[in-house]
């Protein structure tokens, strides 16, 4: 297949909706009070639970009607869809509106939880950004258009990086270099990544026409983790110029760049052989090489090592927590 105009449009959108996202959600997270961190123990069973869940979807669609499956899956990314496009519009929204009065103020006591009781805040701009959150879910829910499709895969990107922390880059490096594995296995080894990445028929993606105007369109696509799972690690790095004073983000920024080439590179293998390829393979090399490097060059290394978002006091807790759990 020859690379023309509509196919070099295709590739050229799905490269710019994977790099803004982790940009957006990059500079979110150093606003972000409290972020969910991962510890070592879940970084290296996180391939092995991912594994388990592709494999199992792989087998759901094999055995079991795929109109049933999809539509109890659409159901769940939407609900979650809703809330991620809210949260990310809000964003936007804050700046229009200029007196963003709180209209609904409550406790609530989850009945799982009686102990930690979570405080339910919503005001002006929450009513609109979920107003058009919920425009977007309905036209998603009645049409299944590739431009909703986007729209709910971009705001499930942006709140995902803004939102995750890896806890430190060695955890981080962990992480993705277990991914690294998966994503070649289940690719190369099987057929189970693009059965399932083809039969799953929810916002988990981001779609673009190789064609715009042919009358039956057909997609690139790109799974949300190849842009969810580098861009915490990249959001990391800026948090982590950010301790150090750096008024560059000199390693956001390398690492953003080497992953932008990664995933240039992806697309021309890809395109070359005309096969699915696992991005992971280029990506995680692109995003720890660099990193790695550039803390060498400039004799950091120890200091990106040791660098870690998470208090000693929660770092002990956690500790004993598994020590407790190994007696048990």
């Amino acid at each position: 297949m020859e690379l023309d105009a509509n196919l070099f449009i295709a590739y050229a959108s799905i490269v710019t909706m994977a790099c803004v996202p982790i940009y957006i959600g990059s500079y979110l997270s150093t606003h972000q009070k409290e972020i969910e961190s991962m510890s070592t123990e879940d970084a290296m069973k996180f391939p092995l639970v991912g594994s388990a869940v592709l494999f199992g979807l792989y087998l759901a669609f094999k055995f079991f009607s795929k109109e049933y499956i999809n539509l109890l899956l659409t159901g769940y990314f939407l609900f979650f869809g809703l809330l991620a496009v809210a949260g990310t519009l809000k964003h936007v929204v804050q700046l229009v509106i200029k007196d963003n009065a709180i209209l609904i103020k409550k406790e609530f006591v989850p009945f799982w939880n009686k102990s930690k009781p979570i405080n339910i805040e919503l005001d002006r701009a929450d009513l609109v950004s979920g107003t058009m959150a919920t425009v977007v879910a309905i036209w998603y829910a009645t049409t299944k258009h590739w431009v909703a499709n986007n729209i709910l895969g971009l705001s499930f990107s942006i709140q995902g990086i803004s939102l995750l922390s890896l806890g430190s880059y060695k955890i981080g490096s962990i992480l993705l270099g277990g991914l690294f594995f998966y994503d070649i296995f289940w690719v190369f080894g099987t057929d189970v990544m693009v059965t399932v990445a083809k039969s799953f028929d929810a916002p988990i993606k981001l779609l673009f026409p190789k064609n715009l105007f042919a009358d039956v369109l057909q997609f690139s696509m790109l799974g949300l983790g190849d842009i969810v799972i580098p861009g915490v690690f990249i959001a990391l790095l800026l948090r982590f110029d950010r301790s150090r004073g750096n008024k560059m983000p000199i390693y956001f920024t390398v690492t953003y760049i080497a992953y932008i080439l990664g995933l240039l590179l992806t697309l021309f293998v890809m395109h070359h052989f005309r096969a699915a390829q696992p991005a992971l393979l280029y990506l995680v090399p692109a995003c720890v090489g660099s990193s790695f490097g550039l803390a060498t060059v400039r004799n950091e290394i120890k200091q990106l090592l040791d660098y870690t978002e998470e208090s000693p006091i929660l770092v002990k807790e956690k500790e004993e927590e598994a020590k407790s759990e190994k007696k048990e």
